[in-house]
């Protein structure tokens, strides 16, 4: 029997909003793309999520728009859930294709068009989305103070920063910063192989910066873990050609999901949810049977054994840790 109980621990999944609101393009989104958001979001609170990921690239605006006009058509849904937005990353602007900008103005200029698109006054989490080098933390500092002064950020966090890059930032901050967003999985796991890899020929092969899990665990930051479902590679879009440590992990989360009465998609989660940083994944897909299929995943990590854990670790390598 497939369990999706809501997950009992305090360990959490997040939606991530990036595959809602049609393409990447200016092309603007229709009526089709609202339901398809609508029946995401029912989905995700179906499996007991209340927290969901934005950024005011994804989708050239568009998720966060469809997202809003999901929140205006449903009374009292703003109530029952936690929003974050990202800022941080500019698109084809200023004659480039990428660059980066966390200078103040930008800050408090992206965040006021989340809002709007979000047709909500605050959300619970503003995350810094990657590192700018030219960033000055004083100016992000007085930024992020007046966005809270006014009410329209109650928290902050970021996104792919290692621990000193935190702690930097963190020097000159009145708040602290709430959560640090990765890119984590069984399939990308730099994260982790860079722990066990110190002082070994394969640590070459991983730039993951070392103590950053550390850090964030001491400090208290919660760990937010992107392309947690790997992708698909494992369970729901499979590779053309798999490898062969692709198809045995595949083999093997299927195998664990039927002993444990849940779902491939859970226990993947719940591989991540088990590691004790408190990591929290977060769910890319937007089709809702995928988003239901994730419920269990607190209840996995609670019963899964260390020799499970380590198993999947080593499938997924292809080859036994040193």
């Amino acid at each position: 029997m497939i369990d999706h109980s809501v997950p009992s621990s305090g360990q959490e999944l997040i939606y991530g909003c990036m595959g809602l609101g049609g393409g990447w393009s200016d092309e603007p989104h229709d009526v089709h793309h609202v339901e398809e958001a609508a029946a995401a979001v029912d989905a995700a609170l179906d499996a007991g999520i209340t927290l969901f990921d934005h950024a005011d690239i994804y989708r050239r605006g568009k998720s966060e728009a469809v997202f809003g006009e999901v929140l205006a058509a449903t009374p009292g849904l703003r109530e029952r859930i936690r929003l974050q937005t990202k800022c941080g990353i500019r698109l084809n602007e200023r004659g480039l294709e990428t660059h980066y900008d966390l200078s103040g103005d930008a800050i408090i200029e992206r965040v006021n068009g989340s809002l709007e698109r979000l047709r909500t006054d605050y959300v619970d989490v503003l995350l810094l989305h990657r590192p700018d080098p030219l960033m000055d933390p004083a100016e992000v500092a007085a930024a992020v103070g007046k966005l809270m002064a006014e009410g329209k950020v109650r928290a902050l966090g970021v996104s792919n920063m290692s621990g000193e890059q935190i702690a930097f930032l963190q020097d000159s901050l009145e708040t602290p910063v709430v959560a640090n967003q990765l890119e984590m999985s069984l399939l990308k796991r730099a994260w982790l192989e860079s722990s066990v890899l110190v002082n070994h020929p394969e640590s070459a092969d991983y730039g993951f910066p070392h103590g950053t899990i550390e850090y964030c665990a001491r400090q208290g930051i919660t760990l937010q873990a992107y392309g947690a479902l790997a992708r698909g590679h494992y369970t729901g879009n499979p590779p053309e050609r798999p490898t062969p440590a692709e198809a045995a992990t595949a083999a093997l989360l299927s195998d664990l999901a039927r002993d444990k009465g849940t779902t491939s998609e859970a226990v993947l989660l719940g591989w991540l949810m088990r590691h004790p940083a408190g990591i929290a994944p977060v769910i890319g897909t937007a089709n809702p049977d995928r988003i239901r299929a994730c419920a269990g995943a607190a209840r996995v990590a609670e019963t899964m054994t260390r020799a499970e854990w380590y198993r999947l670790w080593v499938t997924a390598r292809g080859s036994n840790i040193p």
